[in-house]
């Protein structure tokens, strides 16, 4: 059966356009569009979409409030179309925080390079939130009625992998809630990859954090150019620690995370006791992301050997599983969000089911296992 898409937006064009793309695919089936918010808020109680394409800017109420009444009445996937814009950046993040899960640029050749291709991204995408769209129901359960904390399916958690390490088979990964006991091991770095339900994952854990927090952070985000500044921005004024997009030269210092500038790549450089982040341009069409989790984790990997401990959480895909493998090979630690707590479980099922996490944990307790890891308060 194909999952059912509500599309919104003011413009007709655009209407057809995302319609017939989306209807291309027989997995995705458009069963109705909404003219504006208020609209879409009516339609969404109604006729129960598996997702939402929403636009930001529309009459009646806008997106942002739309997604508010949505998530309140009858929680669903939704996916933003934002503007590449500053302003279009801090609308889309408001957005995501009243409880979107993902945005693609309304601009279509802002997407990839052809409209077949552009075409393919969005319905993956769809298909992608459809497929997790009880995360949705999940988030809100917490401050919701039984009934619909009742109607929650509960993921079921993956068989343990074995596989050998220095010569002995270990369990490679354990599945656990918490971390409950420091492992003693001293790091010097901690580095973190996500993508699709990224920003909120990466609030809610950076927010956790004390300010005397005793490590540098380093957290690639798959985000455009003109995301970076202005999320980065919004982190710092959230958290106690201090968060600012990455910039050339730039010296890790314990208690402040740097975030990799969207469109380029962020290396980390120097040594182990003065460590630095280099920004490059990349150009090339040999990586697909720009930010790339791979390439700071395997930069990770060179100078802090085995005192890194690596986060992969929410996101499409498996980009971080090479850079987590380099890591690994050189003693250091990997730690991956569970299924149940994630968006689109990507990224961090491709770490795990290679073997190279050594735990997997809701995303609700990352920051605390982190500072009990670290041994910190």
């Amino acid at each position: 059966m194909a999952y059912k898409v509500l599309v919104v937006d003011d413009s007709s064009f655009f209407r057809r356009r995302v319609t017939d793309i989306l209807n291309a695919d027989p997995n995705l089936d458009v069963i109705d569009v909404a003219v504006n918010g208020k609209d879409a808020v009516e339609k969404a109680a109604k006729l129960k979409p598996d997702v939402i394409t929403m636009d930001i800017e529309m009459p009646l109420l806008n997106g942002i409030e739309a997604v508010k009444q949505i998530m309140a009445k009858s929680p669903t996937a939704i996916l933003m179309f934002s503007s590449l814009t500053h302003q279009g950046a801090r609308a889309t993040l408001d957005a995501l925080e009243a409880g979107a899960l993902d945005f693609l640029p309304k601009q279509f050749n802002e997407i990839a390079k052809t409209t077949e291709d552009a075409g393919s991204l969005l319905r993956q995408r769809v298909v992608q939130l459809a497929k997790g769209r009880g995360f949705a129901i999940r988030r809100l359960a917490k401050n919701k009625p039984a009934t619909i904390a009742r109607s929650i399916t509960r993921t079921r958690v993956p068989p343990k992998r074995t596989v050998v390490e220095r010569g002995k088979p270990v369990s490679s990964t354990k599945y656990t809630r918490q971390v409950k006991r420091s492992s003693g091991k001293n790091y010097k770095l901690i580095a973190i990859g996500t993508s699709t339900g990224g920003p909120i994952a990466l609030q809610k854990i950076l927010s956790k954090l004390p300010e005397d927090f005793p490590l540098p952070i380093i957290m690639v985000q798959h985000m455009p150019a003109a995301f970076t500044q202005t999320f980065a921005t919004r982190l710092d004024s959230l958290c106690k620690i201090s968060v600012k997009e990455a910039s050339n030269g730039d010296v890790l210092k314990p208690g402040c995370a740097y975030l990799a500038p969207g469109g380029k790549q962020m290396i980390v450089d120097g040594t182990e006791s003065s460590p630095r982040l280099r920004i490059l341009e990349d150009t090339s069409d040999r990586i697909a992301f720009k930010p790339s989790v791979d390439v700071s984790f395997g930069s990770a990997a060179k100078v802090f050997k085995g005192s890194v401990l690596a986060v992969v959480l929410t996101g499409m895909g498996s980009d971080g599983r090479e850079g987590a493998r380099m890591l690994k090979a050189k003693g250091a630690t990997i730690w991956a969000q569970d299924e149940e707590s994630c968006v689109v479980y990507g990224m961090p099922q491709a770490v795990t089911n290679a073997g190279l996490s050594e735990l997997s944990l809701s995303l609700e307790t990352v920051a605390d296992s982190l500072l009990t890891e670290i041994d910190h308060g």
